[in-house]
């Protein structure tokens, strides 16, 4: 294996081994602490423009599979972990994770003191960063980071979008023949998705509960989805900041009030600015799979999984206008809300797992009753 750098902005250098492509990429670097679902974070695209170092010490142990793709290609610019392995070991498997990661052009820097780099990034926050397996000059990378847009400002979402609109009408399969899912009713309702970045397991989610869904790119207007006659309107996760999104921002308030709508992750930061409020930058962000959530309705708490940078401040909501349903309860920052007067909710993290455990499922079902409702 040849060797490759990891360098950030402050200096700080990671030497190790390349164990994907031999490129060079360049992207904020943060830190996701999920023990499996690494073809999910791969395939992400609220990953887009995101060096991603994997807590778990052991990487690419059980292959990848197409049926866990989240979107067609991965996402992430980088990856960096502990010890990438060599070898698959399970039966799904159907190709080798650096081979999968090789042919996206993708690098990988392994041989990483990855708790080391972790504890920087909690202490100084996410920075940006360059991954290289062909060019070891420190000092020139260190450089190059230095160069590279921050991920404040940035509309990402627009670029990893659908270029056109299409139909999704597959539910959930079960992983092995053991795995017990009910099987999907016939579509009662239409919803119209608008596309930040959205997953697959989103859109199978949704058909999982009976709907049939409409995935439209993310500057369609407000009108051309009415016009699509939508029981529902999806708010779909996606990378980068929310603010630069004043089109999106805007063609949200012109939809609140004349159908139910659901958010999830950017969606719900949209909804947030749709309702008056304001985002910030976390300074590390929440990327994980056991994130501790309060539902402030049943008082009880939820396992979720995250994949976020940003959050709505909370103390810029209108209380008068929204209802704070969910918090997280590592650091009190805000998970969930729901509109007092129209039937729009929304929540940060990811109901729909993908990686992650399945205790917020029933946010699907609460938006079905919403379109059953009206």
């Amino acid at each position: 294996m040849n060797p490759a750098v990891l360098a950030l902005e402050d200096g700080s250098v990671f030497e190790g081994r390349s164990f994907g492509a031999p490129a060079e990429r360049a992207g904020e670097v943060v830190f996701n602490t999920a023990i499996t679902g690494y073809q999910e974070i791969f395939t992400d695209p609220s990953y887009a423009g995101q060096i991603v170092i994997l807590t778990n010490p052991q990487i690419g142990n059980y292959g990848t599979s197409a049926e866990d793709n989240e979107s067609a290609r991965p996402y992430i610019e980088g990856l960096v972990v502990r010890e990438f392995s060599p070898v698959a070991s399970n039966w799904r498997s159907d190709e080798l994770a650096r081979t999968y990661l090789e042919k996206q052009n993708i690098p990988v820097v392994s041989e990483i003191d990855t708790r080391k780099l972790v504890r920087h990034l909690r202490t100084r926050g996410v920075m940006r960063g360059v991954l290289s397996a062909v060019e070891t000059d420190a000092k020139k990378l260190v450089q190059k980071a230095r160069s590279i847009p921050t991920m404040a400002g940035l509309d990402l979402a627009s670029r990893v979008s659908t270029a056109s609109r299409y139909e999704w009408t597959h539910a959930v399969d079960p992983c092995s023949p053991s795995e017990q899912i009910p099987r999907a009713p016939e579509p009662r309702f239409h919803v119209v998705a608008y596309d930040f970045g959205i997953k697959q397991n989103i859109l199978r989610r949704l058909a999982q509960v009976g709907c049939r869904t409409t995935v439209v790119p993310a500057l369609t207007s407000a009108e051309d989805v009415m016009a699509l006659k939508p029981d529902g309107v999806f708010l779909s996760n996606g990378p980068g900041d929310p603010e630069p999104l004043e089109t999106q921002v805007g063609n949200i308030r012109k939809l609140m009030g004349k159908v139910p709508i659901f958010g999830i992750c950017l969606g719900h930061q949209l909804l947030g600015l749709a309702c008056g409020g304001k985002t910030y930058k976390l300074k590390f962000g929440h990327r994980g799979a056991n994130h501790p959530v309060i539902n402030k309705i049943t008082q009880r708490v939820e396992i979720t999984s995250h994949n976020h940078g940003f959050a709505v401040d909370r103390d810029s909501l209108n209380a008068a206008d929204v209802e704070i349903t969910h918090v997280n309860l590592n650091d009190d920052t805000l998970e969930g809300f729901r509109h007092r007067r129209y039937p729009v909710f929304c929540v940060q993290y990811h109901p729909e797992a993908a990686p992650g455990p399945h205790d917020s499922h029933y946010l699907f079902d609460d938006f079905v009753k919403l379109m059953a409702e009206r």
